[in-house]
């Protein structure tokens, strides 16, 4: 026997490719497991349901919220400028206030002049404030209303219901449906209730 024939020799084999174990089956549920399976999967399903429909609502919620504040900030962000912008109203009025009407009469024609361009002057201010929404309180006559006015003094007045503003000592002022400045007045008193 030649060397080559020896069978003691052992030989490289390729083993044949097994495939890949399969993933252990579950055991099929019986009519049992399957309903009880699918009423499991109904629950998850009316929590998931509920927990979306709650967050759809919440932002709708946020929606509305966030116009309302944005709405709010372009009407009422102007505020306090306009607190310190009616300061300038005041003065306007308190200058032509000044000026008794026996003497506007009798009156230089340049000093009638300046009279009159301050009167404008107001006018034309008033309504610019009014293009921003800020309008004055009404007061005059008005029934007395803590929201808007402030009382300052009472004034004993049988003709006039008692609570009625008799005098206005400084105008308010309101801005969209807020009051920006309260007016001051004096109410009267004494008078049948209203």
């Amino acid at each position: 026997m030649s060397d080559e024939t020896n069978n003691d020799t052992p030989r490289e084999t390729t083993a044949p490719t097994e495939a890949p174990a399969a993933p252990p089956q579950e055991p099929t549920p019986q009519g049992g497991d399957l309903a009880a399976e699918l009423e499991a999967l109904r629950a998850e399903h009316a929590a998931v349901k509920d927990r979306l429909l709650r967050a759809l609502a919440e932002m709708e919620n946020l929606r509305r919220r966030t116009e309302r504040e944005v709405a709010d900030a372009k009407t009422y962000g102007i505020a306090s400028f306009a607190r310190d912008a009616v300061a300038l109203a005041d003065n306007l009025r308190r200058a032509l206030d000044s000026f008794p009407a026996e003497a506007r009469a009798a009156m230089e024609p340049h000093v009638a002049a300046l009279i009159e361009g301050v009167e404008l002057t107001e006018r034309d201010f008033l309504s610019r404030l009014a293009r921003f929404g800020i309008k004055k309180i009404e007061a005059q006559g008005a029934r007395f209303d803590p929201n808007q006015h402030e009382a300052l003094y009472e004034i004993p007045d049988e003709s006039q219901a008692a609570g009625t503003v008799a005098q206005v000592i400084e105008p308010g002022y309101s801005i969209g449906e807020r009051v920006l400045r309260p007016a001051k007045v004096g109410v009267t008193r004494g008078g049948p209730k209203a």
